[in-house]
């Protein structure tokens, strides 16, 4: 999340909390003209980036009824944004003098609240984002100039902030970003890494993400998210991650978004479907607003999310790709594979008008196959199609019938 605070994991949540981070970007530093002609139409001369400060509030915050949406969402980690690009911490930093969520606003350490709530309430797994840069830092700016020479910055600031958050927070994912075009030896990120998994109290727990350095996405770290929604459509050799947004358009909360900014949940569903089936994680992000609630809008996704993955979450949690992510005859079918059970299960997002679904990869075997429709008691009736390929009788339902609205998932038993 960006707060705004977090992210999920599937399944993951992140809630961002950056305050009016990318107004600042797109006002002080690339000058755009809307931007621009909107401070100065609704703030008094002078005003300040940092006098935002102060406005940043979080009074409805409620981090037990955070926990419990992030619960009902069902998603296994929450990422919390700690701190992004423009320097604001959500926890009170020895390193963030009087720019900070306890000193400034909302004089309240939003890390350690989310955090407790998350832990006694849930069983996801509690993970942190930390921008390594800051835009407008001037003793980031100064060893910029230097070409990095110098090392001011990641001394001073960035690193003692990292080695903080992880001995007081403990989380199980940290989830890096904004290497600011400096190469991963000016932030010494393998030595950070080396006392985090060999050292730190959370060496045997903790996960890592791929942006430690100019040069390190997608190519260093436990799992790789390689660009921001990143969604390949295939099987990649690594672990890796889709971290995208609800929001099509911004990683906050937007005041002026229209409902057709939102990702409908047949949007989520999909997007679900495609990145487990080839190997990844969804990473989901949502905006708080500045007095600390998670939108209406945000919170029915996430509901109807943790309501679809009730009946089809099988098809999901602790699933393996299989040897075909998606279906070669039928479009919008992806694999995935439950190892324990030994089942494949064939995710479709359209509902076939003529009560039949063809199916091109399973190879059926007769009196042995057997298949299901997720939330349906009943086995369904079948044809092979030769040596691959198969036809499959959905069953006849009204639509309050159905056991969800918005994707379906076939398991299928004894299949090679």
């Amino acid at each position: 999340m960006v707060w705004c605070p977090p992210v999920q994991r599937w399944c993951g949540l992140e809630p961002l909390c950056r305050l009016t981070m990318e107004l600042r970007w797109y006002w002080q530093k690339e000058k755009r003209e809307p931007y621009v002609k909107f401070m100065e139409a609704n703030y008094p001369p002078g005003f300040s980036y940092e006098d935002f400060g102060p406005l940043f509030t979080a009074e409805f915050f409620d981090p037990n009824q955070w926990a419990d949406i992030l619960k009902a969402s069902g998603a296994k980690y929450v990422v919390l944004t700690s701190k992004h690009h423009e320097g604001f911490t959500l926890w009170g930093s020895k390193y963030s003098w009087n720019w900070n969520a306890v000193d400034v606003g909302p004089k309240r350490d939003l890390v350690a609240e989310l955090a407790t709530s998350v832990r006694n309430r849930t069983d996801l797994h509690f993970g942190l984002y930390h921008s390594l840069f800051e835009w407008f830092n001037r003793l980031f700016l100064e060893d910029a100039t230097n070409a990095f020479k110098t090392r001011k910055f990641p001394t001073s600031k960035s690193l003692p902030e990292l080695y903080e958050i992880v001995t007081k927070y403990q989380p199980e994912i940290i989830w890096s970003d904004g290497d600011g075009n400096a190469p991963d030896t000016y932030w010494n990120s393998t030595g950070f890494l080396a006392w985090l998994y060999n050292d730190s109290p959370v060496g045997d727990t903790v996960v890592t993400n791929d942006r430690w350095g100019v040069g390190s996405i997608c190519t260093h770290g436990g799992f790789y998210t390689c660009s921001d929604r990143y969604n390949p459509g295939h099987l990649l050799p690594h672990k890796w991650e889709n971290c995208m947004t609800i929001d099509r358009r911004s990683w906050g909360y937007r005041r002026d978004a229209r409902l057709g900014d939102y990702l409908a949940i047949e949007d989520l569903v999909k997007q679900l479907a495609e990145t487990v089936s080839c190997g990844g994680n969804l990473l989901m992000n949502i905006g708080p607003t500045h007095d600390g609630r998670i939108a209406v809008v945000f919170e029915e996704r996430l509901r109807q999310v943790g309501a679809w993955l009730k009946v089809n979450g099988e098809a999901i949690y602790g699933t393996k790709p299989w040897r075909a992510q998606n279906d070669t005859v039928t479009p919008g079918v992806w694999y995935t594979f439950s190892p324990k059970e030994g089942k494949v299960n064939a995710i479709f997002l359209n509902w076939p008008g003529s009560g039949t679904l063809e199916l091109g990869e399973p190879r059926a075997k007769l009196g042995e196959t057997q298949v299901k429709l997720a939330g349906y008691k009943e086995l369904l009736k079948w044809v092979a199609l030769g040596e691959k390929g198969m036809i499959i009788a959905l069953p006849q339902l009204t639509p309050q019938q159905l056991p969800c609205q918005w994707g379906w998932t076939l398991q299928l038993t004894d299949v090679n």
